[in-house]
């Protein structure tokens, strides 16, 4: 008790220095952990290094430096992020969008189409781009993932009893005990076989909550896309996060 009590408390981040370069580390400590693991998300790029409850700082800080090669190829691997700011290249519904700032004045957003090039055309203060870009995408999926709630509810029988969009990380939607459905505002930047996939998942679990044969066979009913988007979600999935 004395030694829990002197133990200084833990830094939120290590730094960690490979080549010249220097890397953020985030430091967890999980009750339930037997020992040191580092993962690098793929969505976000975060390090982070989680300990059991006894291991020291120290220990922590030498285990993260001798994989610094590591963290550095897998930060390496992962594609560059991309703002939402004039001219990036953002997907919509799976198509590549170039942002457009036509005027400074404020405007609606829009898609506008200039040959073969598709743009989301936003006029407003240049400062003010990225926070219009996400605000249209957030309707855009809101009313994406409506229309397919809507369609899978004349099916099933069956309706939620809330949605809600988030920008979450570690799942693209679930269902609460209560049938609740939250979705990934992000789905709106997949193919749209993949929004509906997950649209047709969650609903499925209004009736079978969990994830056993007969909710498969449901989902299987319902979406005969199941394959596809999941096979997209696991390809390219993780890379949705990268934009904004």
């Amino acid at each position: 008790m004395i030694l829990a009590l002197l133990r200084r408390p833990d830094p939120d981040h290590l730094e960690v220095q490979h080549e010249g370069s220097s890397f953020r580390v985030a430091l967890r400590r999980r009750p339930t952990a037997r020992r040191i693991t580092l993962r690098v998300s793929a969505a976000t790029g975060e390090v982070v290094i989680t300990l059991p409850s006894r291991t020291a700082v120290n220990t922590a800080q030498r285990f993260a430096a001798s994989h610094s090669a590591w963290i550095a190829a897998r930060l390496a691997r992962l594609p560059a992020r991309v703002g939402f700011e004039p001219e990036a290249r953002v997907p919509l519904r799976g198509v590549p969008h170039r942002v457009r700032l036509r005027d400074t004045r404020s405007g609606a957003v829009r898609i506008e189409h200039d040959g073969e090039e598709a743009a989301i055309s936003v006029a407003c203060d240049p400062a003010h781009v990225a926070r219009r870009i996400r605000d249209f995408l957030v309707r855009e999926a809101r009313r994406d993932l409506l229309e397919a709630v809507e369609r899978y509810a004349e099916r099933l029988g069956e309706r939620p009893a809330r949605i809600t969009l988030r920008d979450t990380r570690s799942r693209w939607g679930s269902c609460t005990a209560r049938g609740e459905l939250n979705f990934s505002w992000r789905l709106i930047l997949a193919p749209p076989v993949v929004l509906d996939y997950l649209v047709a998942h969650e609903m499925a679990h209004l009736r079978e909550m969990n994830h056993s044969p007969r909710f498969w066979a449901l989902l299987h009913d319902l979406c005969p896309a199941v394959d596809t988007a999941e096979a997209w979600l696991k390809r390219s999935g993780a890379g949705l996060h990268r934009y904004g």
